[in-house]
Formats: C-alpha cells, structure tokens, sequence
C-alpha cells in the first residue's frame, strides 16, 4: 500500500519561529510570560507559527476547555489563518470535527484530549457583544492592529481560566495606535514575550519573492509592511508619481482587443468639492490598469444637469471602447442621485446598473494604488489632467494619531475618490495577479 502523501509540508523554522512554537514549553525561560506579541513585515512567518503554537500549546496544557481565534473578520481568518493551520495540525496527528454554523472546531490529539476553538471576527465597536459571557483558557489574534479595542479587551478579559495566555499578531501602523501605546510599549510590566519578524524569519521565502513584495512599497508602506516599523504617515502619498509622474502617463490608449474589460467611479460633488468621475480600463490578465477618461467640474448643478452629465460621460466612455463596460460604482452617499443616474441611463437604453460604491477603508484604497504604482502596473492618459493632479498632490494630514488623508479642500480628493471606487471590487484579484 502507498504511503498517503503529507497534507502540508513543513519548511524549516527560522530561529524566531522556533521561538514561538517553544516559548511555553517546560525548558522554556520565558514559559511564566503571560503572553506573547509577534509583529512585523508582512510575509515574515508569523502567522504559520502563531498559529500552530497556540492550538499545541492549548493540546498540551488544557482539557476540553474553550479558546478563541479572533480576525478582522471569520471570514478572512478562514482564508488566511485557518485553511494552512486545519492542513498543519492533520499532519500533525491531530482530529478535527468543524462546525460551521457554530463557527467553532474540535480539536484531538492522539490520546483523545479534545478543546473547543472558537472563530470571532472583530471588524467593529459590536463585535465585543459576540464574544461576551465565554470562559476562556486562551486567545489569539490574528491582525490584531486591525481591531477595535473594545474588542480585543472583552476578548482578554474573558481568559480566566488558571495558566490562560495571550497571542498577538499584528503588521505595524501608527505609532499612536491603541495596540503600540498600550501593550507593546508596556510588555514589561504586562509580562509578555516580544518578537519582531521581519521577511527574513520566514526561511520559506525565495530571495525573488522577497524582492517582489520589496518593490511594491514606497513611503510608510514600505516603512511599516517591509521594515517592520511603526512610522507615522507623513507628506507626499504617492511618493512615486509625484517625483515623476511621466512615467505614469501615456499618449495612446490601449487597444480595444487587450483590454478585459472598464469600470466607472463617480463621487458627487458639493459644499465646495467637485462632481468627478473616472473610467478605469483594465487590460487582459489584470496586468495593468489604465485611466482612459475622466470627468472633473466644480459648476453648481441640478440633479437633473448632473443626470445629464453623468450620462455623456458614460456615452463616451462606452463609445470609445464599445462592449468593455461591466461595472458603474457611485458615492453611497446619495441614493436619490443614485437612482436618479440609473434612471437616466435606462431612458436612453443604457442597461447597465448603478451600483452603491464599496467605500471600504481609504487607507485600503490608497494601498492598492500605491502598491499598483511601485510595481509600473499604473498607466494615465494624459488627457485625465485632474486625476494627474489629485495622484501628484495627495498628502497625509498632519500630527494624527490614525493615518489620515489631507481632505480640508486644498488638494483633489475628489477623483481619487471616484478612481477607487471604480476598482475596488477588483483590488484583490488585480494586486494579486500583478505580483506574479
């Protein structure tokens, strides 16, 4: 009989990892820590490691008590977190009985020892209600910078249980973030083990792949997710396009046969900012984005004006590249506008819907287009001078404690708001094709 192949196959540990898989055990020096916080780089193994460790750690230590694994969402710590760690732990000799609808996994070692690990996202102030009236002999988070602090405090403050322990993960922000301030500035006297990681921990990683994630950072991008640093943002956004924005900006647009298909993004204007649209061409393999056209006035309009210039935009835009509209994202903001757009275009036999934009994150937004323009996947046309502009002068504001976008009237706001809201649906599939 064949052997049954490996459900994953371990990479040699860096020493940092081992770190984390051993901090607890009985040779430890450091297994009385009340917890342990690992940050740094993105790519650098933390997560592989922080997470094995803590389902053994709580195998080797307790007996059908309950766990929580917490991140932004149960939805994104299924895809990142607990889809590698279920392959880790079978090849490990562990049983798993998931249940879903429960959002919560059985776990069993070789001896029959079972634990009880729940999944709780923590995307807002709410998420604290899930997680109340549970006893807890652990937690661990995933991205946990990304939480609210109402959220991760009820989730330690339900760890009661004798010998229960911490697990922090995390990607550097601002050095005024809640998670800095108040735990990693005070490991000491909170008596937790502090690991820093950077791409170089992660032993799995090819010098190439390093040098890809390398190049697709510039400013406290590359500051916080490659250095593994937490820096404030400061000045200039697109740092790139700023110093030269030529390189961004093409005379010809691309030819109908390589694009894979346009998208539309409209911010509405008013109390002083502009009415801006922007059509984003996407090429085949979502190699490249490319801004064709744009529409930018700050002229006082009706409803019904702004109806007719929404619709001369969208005509142009289907003209010059016919069959390549899928989407129309607008401002949620507004929903008689909203509708008032969708009417028109169906009067004129446009039968195209007017979606609600995402609007999710702006950092998020500002992230993939800075991501797009480190690695020259970004292309404008030179027509689009306003959305030139808005990339050119986008600056963060000044002295916050969050990282916070200029938005006080003196830059463009406006069309990199409608920029992104043509894309976002696709920022993950785009970022993640342009890496290969």
């Amino acid at each position: 009989m064949s052997k049954r192949p490996a459900l994953f196959k371990f990479s040699r540990f860096s020493r940092k990892q081992r770190m984390v898989l051993n901090w607890w055990t009985k040779d430890s020096p450091v297994k009385h820590k009340n917890g342990i916080i690992a940050e740094g780089a993105i790519r650098s193994g933390k997560t592989i490691a922080m997470s094995l460790s803590f389902v053994i750690w709580a195998m080797a230590t307790f007996s059908h008590q309950n766990f929580a694994m917490c991140g932004k969402t149960i939805a994104s710590f299924r895809r990142n977190v607990l889809f590698w760690l279920k392959l880790m732990l079978r090849s490990r000799g562990y049983r798993l009985k998931e249940h879903r609808a429960e959002n919560y996994i059985e776990v069993i070692d070789h001896s029959g020892n079972i634990n009880f690990f729940y999944i709780f996202g923590g995307k807002d102030e709410g998420s604290q209600d899930l997680i109340q009236g549970i006893t807890l002999a652990g937690v661990f988070f995933d991205e946990v910078a990304l939480m609210p602090e109402s959220f991760v405090n009820q989730a330690t403050g339900r760890c009661s249980v004798k010998g229960s322990t911490f697990w922090f993960n995390c990607n550097p922000g601002n050095p005024g973030h809640w998670f800095k301030q108040n735990w990693i500035d005070h490991v000491a006297e909170l008596n937790l083990l502090y690991l820093h990681f950077t791409m170089d921990d992660n032993l799995s990683l090819a010098e190439e792949i390093k040098e890809r994630y390398r190049a697709m950072y510039t400013g406290v991008f590359f500051k916080r997710y490659i250095l593994g640093l937490w820096v404030a943002a400061e000045g200039t956004i697109y740092r790139l396009f700023a110093d030269d924005p030529e390189i961004f900006v093409i005379d010809s647009a691309p030819v109908l046969q390589d694009i894979a298909f346009i998208s539309i993004g409209f911010d509405y204007g008013g109390n002083g900012s502009a009415h801006a649209g922007v059509c984003n061409a996407v090429l085949q393999g979502y190699k490249e984005v490319v801004t064709v056209e744009e529409l930018y006035t700050k002229d006082e309009l009706t409803p019904a004006q702004l109806e007719d210039e929404f619709l001369k935009f969208v005509r142009t835009c289907t003209e010059k590249y016919p069959g390549k509209l899928v989407d129309i994202r607008v401002d949620s903001a507004e929903q008689v506008l909203r509708r008032g757009f969708q009417a028109k275009l169906l009067e004129n036999g446009i039968y195209m819907d007017v979606n609600n934009a995402r609007k999710g994150p702006i950092n998020d937004r500002i992230e993939f287009f800075s991501a797009l323009q480190s690695l020259h996947r970004y292309k404008i046309m030179r027509h689009c001078k306003h959305l030139q502009e808005a990339f050119r002068d986008a600056v963060w504001a000044k002295e916050r404690e969050t990282d916070d976008r200029l938005d006080d009237g003196s830059t463009n706001i406006d069309s990199l708001d409608a920029c992104e809201y043509s894309l976002e649906p696709y920022f993950g599939d785009i970022l993640d094709l342009a890496r290969r």
